[in-house]
């Protein structure tokens, strides 16, 4: 492996790229029911073990963003029908969709429609979850306390923009998923919690002003 953040793993038919800057080594790329990713072996990932329709479909998997893939003779991955927030218990937020974030590198790939990030507010990688969580102690269930105004369709751009020092403002078509996978909110417009310390969570309730939280 290089010092590059990026690992690239070529096949004849579809490369594989990994951004160790996203992953948080969730294991649903190792623990796939095939040959693609294998600890221990030299490459890791050999995109020529199986098929190409298998490694697109691992990679999708893949929550955080950190797989990425350029198939060579078939389309590019393609942003899901319906944008999505999955609260997760004590975790990050999962998003996917057609996701336009504002603080995503240009060759971070995978975060074109799939992404984890930071709700604890102690993430060294803001506004990405880079699992600090479990060291900080952070706590937060996934309920889901409101319903939200409503939408207007299920897919199109979700932009995605850190308040500086406070939440995410998140805008565009939107479905939030309570950490139980219970469909709870729907809307055109959030504020998210970022800081770890809302009484109101996924949702910002402007705690992050008395907790003195920076986005630094």
């Amino acid at each position: 492996m290089s010092d590059k953040p990026i690992h690239d793993f070529p096949g004849s038919e579809i490369d594989v790229h990994w951004d160790e800057r996203l992953c948080i080594h969730i294991g649903e790329c190792g623990n796939a029911a095939n040959t693609l990713f294998e600890g221990g072996r030299d490459p890791w990932c050999v995109p020529d073990e199986v098929s190409r329709a298998e490694v697109r479909d691992v990679c999708e998997r893949c929550p955080s963003g950190a797989l990425s893939y350029v198939d060579k003779t078939g389309e590019p991955e393609q942003a899901p029908a319906e944008n999505t927030a999955s609260v997760t218990y004590n975790g990050p937020l999962y998003l996917t969709g057609d996701l336009h974030i504002d603080d995503a590198a240009p060759d971070m790939a995978g975060t074109r429609f799939r992404a984890a990030l930071c709700r604890c507010g102690a993430s060294a990688n803001k506004p990405f979850c880079d699992n600090s969580h479990l060291k900080a102690g952070f706590e937060d269930f996934g309920a889901v306390g409101e319903t939200g105004p409503g939408r207007s369709a299920t897919g199109g751009p979700l932009k995605v923009r850190r308040i500086p020092n406070g939440p995410l403002m998140v805008e565009g078509n939107l479905t939030i998923r309570a950490g139980t996978g219970r469909i709870a909110w729907q809307g055109e417009k959030a504020f998210l919690c970022r800081c770890g310390a809302s009484k109101n969570k996924p949702f910002c309730d402007g705690s992050h002003k008395a907790a003195g939280f920076t986005d630094e």
